[in-house]
């Protein structure tokens, strides 16, 4: 090119500067290309080792057995290791409210301040916590477990956020102490779900031809380790799931199940060991029944009493629940409370409950020191209180006398306040909108009722009342045991408690008493299709879950399911196009789309997925000739057809069973309707 000779003396230059500019450029740009194409991984060599060596152990450990069995393992492991912190974690925080309550000694206004804020922060910091970063944490968890483990997904309670929300949630309340009067069992249940839900995914990657297999199994596995790794009892964690979060129960799971609780109460009770607070392997709650004569012949006619007074309390109490929770949804002031200001209303009820229980005023007569374990430890002491108690010669080791009869006045005037205070107060922790656990309040509120009936048998037989040396050596820590199996099995309408009495504590001498008054306080409980605990707070919160609902109405069991079948569902003939297609996908949320030979006809051939429709739609929109639905997608056959004369417990059955989420309702081969489980 040729250069213009009115151009400035220096603009060659300029030129020359922008082009190789632009091939620096350029250069630069193709190097990064280049870089971007063959990224440099540091320690290639040591990289690809490591992975061998991965492989090589995957192999090897697959040909002992099943990667899953590693997962129920460490499932159970991580389980024990998360109770074993939150534990020392409530145990630190307690023993920091007693220290400076005691070191305030000497002013009781300042004494109780400490007493009555303490726990009232905790709460509110715990329920504010969880309406904030999670909502789905309160409660107890146990009934939104159970509606998944029916087959109803419910990702958002599966979170690692509910998990954290929850798990530091339950410490703020467990470290509230015996004042809130709330455990930790059912929490954990969640919980242990939560990590057995990331434990299926991880299992899932190292088995990909197993994917629904490990998912379902390792949740059921789940619910039972929860409960062994809170006590270090594996049988009754195992029946606890069997009993409360199914229907049915597949025999495939009892081994799954008992490994991975086994290896939780192990890990959990080794912890305890090393942390120093026993010597060995043993009970988590030290007794010392007598063994050679633990109780008389006769008494299995008072162990029966006191199942029937369990059942009969235990439906007082279910019926001051049902109540509660029905009022704090109708009450307005109780429902504004509970869905805007839940830190408030935590601390309010907590402020009110540690007041009545100040150690200076009524909570002299509840031992209101003692904290949940030391209640429980000081009810199923196997001495006599009533005898003792005018004896000031004797001398009782740890005292667990003391703290029941600090006022002066006789142990039956506290345990009867105990009773009357406790179960009120119990009803309305309840409302409580943070992460909470029910079973041992209830366990501990049984102990006191069975104590209480031991301390009347036994200052009975010491007065005369009963002839010769016969009734001498009665043990009221028996009736205790058998009170709190009793009392826990009415609420929960359960059998469970009883084997978690005997592994508590390792008295299985008092085994054929305590299941004697747990069926008896069944037996009373069940009776009349009352709900239970747990179906009550499902009834509550509208869970799809059959069998709250068949205690709610009692005639649903047998009721024919063409009376309660709804709109007809939306079907397709096999010959429907793309505009058919697309009104029902645009106007169904269905999985399963039932397809039937003609519209005339209504004969049920089968059902097409709804991922299959949408496939369908775009292959129509990319090919211009028009195509027929059963040239395209699949038609998978049903297995399992119900009749309009079919009942609903039939049909619950078969959702159960056969782990399906929809079923078809025919008539003589034409299609009626469909079941699905929100509908059930």
């Amino acid at each position: 090119n040729m250069i213009s000779l009115d151009e400035a003396p220096g603009s060659q230059t300029v030129r020359e500067n922008n082009i190789w500019e632009r091939e620096n450029q350029s250069e630069t740009s193709h190097n990064k290309s280049l870089l971007l194409a063959d990224t440099w991984k540091p320690c290639r060599r040591t990289r690809a080792i490591v992975k061998e060596w991965l492989l090589k152990l995957r192999c090897f450990l697959a040909t002992v057995c099943g990667m899953e069995w590693y997962c129920y393992a460490a499932l159970g492991i991580l389980t024990a290791i998360l109770s074993f912190l939150m534990d020392l974690s409530v145990t630190k925080l307690l023993r920091a409210h007693q220290w400076l309550y005691m070191k305030l000694e000497g002013n009781s206004l300042l004494q109780f301040f400490c007493w009555t804020l303490y726990p009232a922060c905790l709460c509110a910091v715990a329920s504010s916590f969880s309406h904030y970063i999670c909502p789905f944490s309160t409660g107890s968890g146990v009934p939104e477990v159970r509606t998944m483990l029916a087959g109803i997904e419910m990702p958002h309670y599966l979170s690692v956020t509910n998990m954290f929300t929850k798990f530091l949630g339950l410490i703020c309340t467990l470290a509230a102490g015996s004042t809130v009067f709330l455990g930790k069992v059912g929490p954990f249940v969640h919980l242990s779900t939560m990590v057995g839900a990331y434990l299926s995914n991880l299992c899932t990657l190292l088995q990909a031809n197993k994917k629904e297999k490990a998912a379902g199994e390792m949740l059921v596995v789940a619910a039972a380790v929860g409960v062994a790794s809170c006590f270090g009892a594996p049988i009754s964690g195992v029946l606890f799931s069997v009993e409360v979060m199914h229907s049915h129960f597949a025999l495939r799971h009892y081994c799954p199940c008992f490994f991975s609780a086994t290896c939780g109460a192990l890990t959990f009770r080794l912890f305890s060991v090393w942390s120093g607070d026993g010597e060995t392997l043993q009970a988590l709650f030290k007794t010392n029944f007598p063994t050679a004569l633990p109780f008389y012949p006769l008494e299995i006619l008072l162990f029966a009493f006191l199942g029937l007074l369990c059942g009969a309390v235990s439906c007082c109490y279910l019926f001051f629940h049902r109540w509660i929770l029905q009022f704090s949804k109708t009450n307005p002031i109780f429902n504004k409370m509970l869905t805007t200001e839940k830190g408030l209303y935590s601390g309010m009820v907590a402020f009110l409950l540690a007041s009545l229980t100040f150690p200076q005023c009524a909570g002299q007569y509840m031992a209101s020191k003692h904290t949940m374990k030391q209640l429980l430890t000081s009810l199923l002491d196997s001495r006599q209180w009533s005898s003792q108690s005018h004896n000031a010669s004797v001398q009782l080791g740890p005292e667990p006398l003391l703290e029941w009869s600090s006022s002066g006045s006789p142990v039956y005037l506290s345990l009867a306040v105990f009773l009357l205070m406790k179960m009120w107060m119990l009803v309305l922790a309840c409302t409580l909108p943070l992460p909470a656990g029910y079973v041992m309040p209830v366990f501990i509120y049984g102990a006191a009722l069975g104590r209480l009936l031991g301390e009347g048998v036994a200052y009975v037989s010491s007065s005369g009342v009963t002839s010769g040396q016969q009734w001498v050596s009665i043990n009221p820590g028996g009736y205790a045991l058998a009170g709190a199996a009793a009392f826990t099995g009415a609420v929960t309408h359960t059998l469970s408690p009883t084997i978690m009495a005997i592994e508590l504590t390792g008295q299985f001498s008092h085994a054929i008493p305590i299941l004697v008054a747990t069926l008896l306080a069944n037996a009373l409980a069940r009776s009349g299709q009352r709900p239970s605990f747990y179906d009550a707070i499902s009834i509550s919160k509208r869970l799809p879950h059959l069998p709250s609902l068949m205690k709610a109405c009692s005639q649903l069991p047998s009721t024919p399911v063409g009376q309660v079948l709804g709109v007809k569902s939306l079907q397709l003939q096999k010959a429907a196009g793309p505009v058919e297609v697309q009104h029902v996908v645009n106007t169904s949320t269905e999985t399963q789309i039932p397809v039937v030979d003609s519209h005339e006809s209504q004969i049920l051939l089968g059902f097409v997925l709804r991922s299959e429709l949408l496939m369908f739609l775009r292959h129509c929109k990319a090919e211009t000739l028009e195509k027929h639905l059963d040239e395209v997608c699949c038609i998978y056959p049903t297995s399992v057809l119900l009749s309009p004369h079919n009942t609903v417990q039939e049909a619950h059955s078969i959702l159960s069973l056969a782990g399906a989420q929809t079923l078809f309702v025919t008539d003589r081969g034409r299609l009626v309707g469909l079941i699905t489980w929100p509908e059930v």
